[in-house]
């Protein structure tokens, strides 16, 4: 059994949870964040840990990092998998939208990243992993914020 632990975020359910369950099979020990609850029940069929809570949220993301180390000891690999913010034609999104955007598909990386380096760092590196969307290199109409926030991340 691996002694490699991975957290990640927005993962009840779709893609996050396919990496979850992706990342258990390669044994894996997975801390999963979900704001539905799924995420608990997905990370004990996996051998893991959920933490229900919002990856927009510091607070909720400073207890999924305490979960991994108190549980496993550490975290050697984060992915980010961000939940769905506002859309739009670009024009017609309010600033209170670009806000909430900049939560969603930005903000929620540079919150687990401050909390998560160091540790990746006492235990030799690791990746920090974003998923993200062809709108950040090829823009597409109904998703401005998506591409304009998940740009900044691929820069």
């Amino acid at each position: 059994m691996s002694d490699k632990v991975a957290v990640i975020t927005a993962a009840g359910s779709g893609m996050g949870a396919a990496i979850a369950r992706k990342l258990a099979e390669q044994e894996f020990k997975v801390v999963i964040l979900s704001s539905s609850g799924r995420g608990e029940a997905l990370a004990e069929e996996l051998g893991g840990v959920g933490v229900t809570g919002s990856n927009q949220n510091p607070e909720d993301l400073k207890r999924l990092v305490e979960t991994a180390v108190d549980s496993f000891g550490g975290i050697d690999v984060v992915v980010n998998s961000a939940g769905h913010g506002p859309k739009g034609q670009i024009l017609e999104i309010n600033d209170d939208d670009w806000h909430q955007a900049l939560d969603v598909y930005f903000l929620n990386v540079v919150r687990i990243a401050r909390l998560v380096t160091p540790i990746l760092q006492s235990r030799g590196g690791g990746p920090i992993i974003n998923i993200s969307t062809f709108a950040a290199f090829e823009p597409d109409p109904l998703f401005p914020t998506s591409g304009a926030f998940r740009a900044s991340l691929a820069a």
